[in-house]
């Protein structure tokens, strides 16, 4: 039995016991969670809390110490694993956009296309110049990513991920790295993958996003969930003192007071 085969009844994400070290220092310490088909789960917490190592275990760019972790019902921490196959399924948005700078959006958009998923260049361009439409850079496909603002570049990579047609997408705060005037197209077009029923684990700081299009909100602080549920409940009446304490100082900077965290 090929070990990538899709299970339609098995969770988008199933993670139990997710445990990652790096010597001695212990960033998961015991992660279980699971996202369901077409959920949007954002997953926040101060930085070193272990949230982007989380999401890059799930496609195994970092391996775990310890844990299961399957996407699709296909075990990616299993020996045997197709781990490319299941990859594909898998679109990935990074901080720093990662795109080659000598080649233009479309190319960016076409090479994994053609050199993974073994499409014809004019079939691939189709696939690419539709996403560039749905993230509103149809006029930017002969660009080169040093003429695009970071904004730009963000949506050229989110246009990217979804030319190669995963089932689901890891966003890894995919809007830190912006001028704050540019967060909104970027958030703009997650609105709209949300929307078209797109499975996402977002990593983010941005709670507005969080409250208004995620379907469950996870507090991650120093390696482990402290707290998860619907944003209301997370966001807006959070039950953990560390939850709120966070939520305070992220909300209203300016009322933080020195040592608090």
């Amino acid at each position: 039995m090929d070990k990538a085969d899709t299970h339609p009844g098995a969770p988008a994400i199933g993670i139990e016991g997710l445990r990652k070290s790096f010597g001695d220092l212990e960033v998961l310490g015991g992660i279980d969670l699971t996202v369901a088909r077409g959920e949007v789960v954002c997953v926040i917490g101060p930085s070193g809390s272990g949230k982007s190592t989380l999401l890059r275990c799930v496609n195994m760019l970092e391996e775990p110490s310890a844990g299961r972790i399957s996407v699709a019902g296909a075990e990616v921490t299993d020996p045997d694993v197709d781990i490319d196959r299941v990859r594909r399924r898998i679109g990935m948005v990074f901080q720093s956009f990662n795109l080659f700078p000598h080649l233009t959006a479309l190319d960016n958009l076409t090479i994994a296309q053609r050199r993974v998923l073994g499409r014809s260049r004019p079939e691939a361009e189709k696939v690419a110049r539709a996403n560039l439409v749905r993230v509103g850079l149809t006029d930017k496909e002969a660009s080169y990513p040093a003429q695009l603002s970071g904004g730009q570049q963000q949506r050229v990579a989110i246009a990217r991920a979804l030319s190669m047609e995963p089932e689901l997408m890891l966003f890894d705060e995919p809007t830190s790295a912006l001028d704050p005037e540019l967060v909104g197209d970027v958030l703009a077009v997650m609105r709209q993958l949300a929307d078209e029923g797109m499975t996402m684990l977002v990593v983010t700081h941005e709670m507005s996003f969080a409250r208004e299009v995620a379907d469950r909100v996870v507090f991650m602080d120093e390696g482990a969930v402290v707290e998860q549920g619907a944003p209301e409940q997370v966001i807006g009446n959070p039950q953990h003192r560390r939850t709120r304490v966070f939520l305070a100082r992220v909300l209203d900077p300016a009322a933080a007071e020195v040592g608090e965290l």
